[in-house]
């Protein structure tokens, strides 16, 4: 049988990796496509040569992990003063290459140019999760070629994060990139100057504030239908039927292909439609036994579902305290949301404002701009009690005391009837909190007095904008 030539694999390794020729950098449509605010953080990371441990991009589908790799490569020449020539990128998902081991490719760059000894190499994978036991290939690598940074992506978190801690200790550093956060997209949409108004530094509570909550709205809107993958905010053709593009191309492929194959789940059907049914249940308590009862599938098999479906980036779990701030022992009932709230769009249908989900969408929005922050989003729990609940407590990683509590509304019904907001100055009052509690609204801002509590009133839309900017400017002072 015929085998792919030497020759065959170098023509395509040259057509992968165009800044090998003089003056050549990145494809123009990678080029011209907006960056990621997380690009300056990745970069940085990818550039560290001292550290002896690949970089491992984790994140969903169509968040943009492969522009990013692009747009690392550019900033590689560009402002680290790298040549192209000692760059390398390949996509294990490319034929060409199926059954090569890595170490054979690499060997083959390294002869491919002549350099100085012991010149330092970036060999970028893309989608490593479809090489057989890719974990130990790296670190393999990692270990061998000392004057070589590797970087890896993949989208079926679920294999990349469960293997990279079982044979990568010490070996890969992980680097999350979430979906669109709205801080993000106001600026992929050149509407943040228009909307936002600056004041203060970092986490001071009232930094940000805006002349138009309308617009911000509206914008909002639009971020919760289309704006929490880079395409879909330019695309008109993606806009019009979103179902086509995000259901079919997302979040089928995770369902159907990427998790069948990784578990051997052969019921595709069953978990489907469990994510459908936690989908549309988003920003809502549910419980291992009503979804058992609902969707009449055994509990074990729910664990495992509801397990995949969370480490493959869809969902996210958020554990219940009571009124004292105690955990429960089982967590058999939690509070789920999805990481992007575009998926429920994707499948349901666009939203408007007045929609009955937005709601829990906006509640899952301001969920979702914390995921980079993995000591925050850790802390992240509900507490709810017989005749209370608040929607996010932040607990302290040590004391696991309260330090701030926050109620979401899609409303200002609260400015007028503050009883809707009893429960969360009740919890106030119980703990003593290092931030005002706080409560949002959909146009109103300032404070109310609650059972001789201060709560601050903030509009949705703006507070997503303000965790947002806040999270990722608190990543670069660690």
């Amino acid at each position: 049988m015929r085998q792919v030539s030497d020759k065959e694999i170098e023509i395509r390794l040259r057509l992968d990796n165009p800044w090998w020729q003089a003056g050549q950098g990145i494809d123009a449509d990678y080029r011209e496509f907006p960056r990621r605010a997380y690009l300056p953080d990745f970069s940085r990371l990818v550039s560290e040569m001292g550290v002896n441990r690949a970089v491992v991009l984790l994140g969903p589908r169509r968040v943009g992990k492969t522009i990013m790799v692009y747009h690392a490569i550019q900033w590689l020449m560009d402002e680290a003063g790298i040549s192209g020539r000692d760059i390398l990128y390949l996509s294990l998902e490319t034929p060409i290459y199926s059954g090569l081991a890595l170490e054979t490719l690499v060997r083959r760059f390294q002869g491919m140019f002549d350099r100085p000894g012991r010149t330092p190499l970036y060999v970028f994978f893309d989608e490593i999760q479809y090489l057989k036991e890719w974990e130990i290939h790296l670190k393999s690598l990692v270990d061998t070629f000392r004057d070589i940074q590797f970087v890896a992506t993949g989208s079926a978190a679920a294999a990349l994060k469960a293997k990279s801690v079982e044979s990568g200790a010490g070996r890969f550093t992980e680097f999350q990139l979430p979906p669109l956060t709205f801080a993000e997209y106001l600026r992929f949409v050149e509407r943040e100057d228009d909307l936002i108004v600056e004041r203060g530094e970092v986490g001071e509570a009232g930094r940000f504030s805006t002349h138009d909550i309308i617009g911000l709205n509206e914008e909002f809107i639009r971020y919760l239908n289309f704006g929490g993958f880079p395409e879909a905010v330019f695309s008109e053709r993606i806009q019009a039927n979103p179902r086509r593009y995000i259901k079919s191309d997302i979040i089928d492929k995770v369902l159907l292909r990427d998790l069948p194959i990784l578990y051997g789940i052969s019921d595709i059907q069953e978990l489907n439609s469990l994510f459908n049914t936690l989908a549309y249940n988003t920003g809502q308590e549910v419980s291992l036994a009503g979804l058992a009862q609902t969707s009449h599938v055994a509990k074990n098999t729910l664990v495992r579902y509801v397990e995949y479906l969370e480490a493959a980036f869809l969902i996210k779990r958020v554990r219940r305290i009571d009124a004292d701030a105690r955990h429960f022992k089982r967590m058999t009932t939690f509070k789920l949301y999805l990481t992007n709230p575009t998926m429920r769009a994707a499948l349901f249908g666009p939203i408007a404002e007045h929609n009955e989900a937005m709601g829990p969408l906006a509640e899952t929005a301001v969920f979702s701009q914390w995921l980079h922050n993995s000591a925050y989003i850790q802390s992240l729990h509900y507490a709810r009690w017989n005749r209370g609940e608040v929607d996010l407590v932040s607990l302290e990683p040590g004391t696991q005391r309260p330090r701030f509590a926050i109620e979401v509304k899609w409303s200002d019904r609260t400015v007028e009837d503050s009883r809707l907001l009893r429960q969360l100055a009740a919890f106030a009052k119980r703990h003593t909190l290092s931030r005002t509690p706080l409560a949002t609204t959909c146009t109103y801002t300032g404070c109310i007095k609650v059972d001789d509590v201060e709560i601050e009133l903030t509009p949705t839309a703006l507070h997503c904008y303000t965790v947002a900017r806040n999270t990722l400017e608190r990543q670069r002072l660690l």
